[in-house]
């Protein structure tokens, strides 16, 4: 494994103004990139030379800034491309976020295809993201919902996998990594071990905050549609991916209509176009596709295994720390993580710790995290959420041991 000894996080550091700052008179330690990362110069100065320079319409025009708008809008369509390694830069999709792309999936292929008793598998860790298209589905169809369960520990137990996939199983929903737990699914073997059951299922993956961490690599995983944001990925809000197979998406009927994804209209009957066009009607959101290309091009020369590395020691010491503190119990213990750790203290609500932690300078995330079935499976209500970045120092997991233990004194 590469060590932080090639990484140099001063350098890093100073792309991003943000941690220069202070709060409540003490500087800003941004331990909340789980809910949404922190975008580099070189993105932020990507958007602004397209926003000053070249900014117009894409695909609706013959001059030149046009095309240069369009060239580069297409461009970080194809960085993309690459970075998931799909097929064919048809196969990626612009939306304004991962609950969009779930929620497309849901409402185009989940309506043409699921019918009254069929089944969708969704695990007992998803993001509301991943649950509530397709309750909304299961129950305009008449589908039903199953879940694969989770221990203790915040792991998937699958020692009854087979016997959770039916032949009525339409959808395996699976996040790739939990945003609460910072769980590591094994997403390639279980979509394997469901499609040995039925090969008709298509698996539907939650990358949202995986893509910042770790290799996500479409084919090897066997996934058949794939979403993230570009926020959680040093990118900008208002823009998110969704990967579908070719064949799929090419299948599956508009979302939305309007210009751009249109062949030719009439009163008499309207054509589309292919994939990924048709799916993207009016004008999309240029200046953040753009940005999400040059954050690709960020986080890739850095190395996303030097990036894993890195934030693998910031996790584990923090880990270590926090553990020792009396009344803190770590929520998420499972063996492969990604770098987010949450935390509930005896006698301090979450929200509390939050707001002393804010005090001191710290940004983390308190609350359910848009997950409520996983805190209703630990029986708690909620959990404070340091989640950390390749940008974040060994000093700010002292300081955040600092902060929790100020907290633990004054509610002690």
């Amino acid at each position: 494994m590469t060590t932080t000894a090639t990484f140099d996080v001063a350098k890093v550091r100073a792309d991003f103004p943000l941690l220069s700052r202070e709060l409540n008179g003490k500087k800003v330690v941004y331990l909340d990139s789980a809910v949404s990362g922190q975008m580099p110069l070189p993105v932020i100065e990507r958007m602004s030379h397209y926003e000053k320079l070249e900014h117009t319409n894409v695909h609706r025009g013959v001059s030149t800034l046009s095309q240069l708008a369009t060239d580069a809008f297409e461009a970080a369509r194809v960085k993309v491309q690459r970075f998931l390694n799909a097929a064919s830069d048809k196969e990626i999709i612009w939306t304004r976020g991962a609950t969009e792309a779930l929620n497309l999936v849901a409402q185009t292929w989940g309506r043409a295809n699921v019918k009254v008793g069929d089944e969708i598998l969704l695990s007992a860790m998803e993001h509301h993201a991943n649950i509530v298209p397709w309750q909304m589905l299961a129950e305009e169809k008449g589908a039903t919902i199953r879940v694969i369960p989770m221990s203790d520990a915040g792991e998937l137990v699958l020692d009854q996998l087979e016997s959770l996939v039916t032949e009525k199983t339409k959808v395996l929903g699976l996040t790739h990594v939990s945003n609460v737990l910072g769980t590591v699914n094994p997403v390639r073997d279980i979509i394997a071990r469901a499609k040995a059951v039925n090969p008709s299922l298509v698996a539907v993956i939650d990358g949202a905050q995986a893509v910042p961490h770790l290799k996500a690599d479409v084919r090897e995983l066997g996934a058949d549609f794939y979403a993230f944001s570009g926020h959680k990925l040093s990118g900008p809000t208002g823009i998110g991916v969704l990967y579908g197979r070719l064949d799929l998406l090419e299948a599956m009927p508009p979302w939305h209509g309007g210009g751009n994804m249109i062949r030719s209209v009439s009163w008499e009957k309207t054509t589309y176009m292919g994939a990924p066009t048709k799916f993207e009607a009016g004008t999309p959101p240029i200046a953040a596709a753009i940005g999400l290309g040059a954050a690709l091009d960020y986080v890739s020369a850095l190395g996303l295994d030097r990036i894993a590395a890195h934030e693998h020691e910031l996790l584990e010491d923090a880990t270590a720390r926090l553990s020792k503190i009396p009344g803190l119990r770590v929520i998420g213990t499972a063996k492969h993580k990604a770098s987010v750790l949450s935390f509930v203290v005896e006698g301090i609500h979450p929200h509390d710790m939050g707001t002393i932690l804010d005090s001191e300078g710290i940004v983390v995330r308190a609350g359910h995290h848009c997950a409520q079935p996983v805190m209703t499976r630990l029986g708690i209500p909620a959990t404070t959420r340091a989640s950390f970045a390749y940008f974040n120092t060994s000093a700010e997991v002292e300081a955040l041991e600092a902060a929790v233990l100020k907290a633990v004194e004054i509610f002690g």
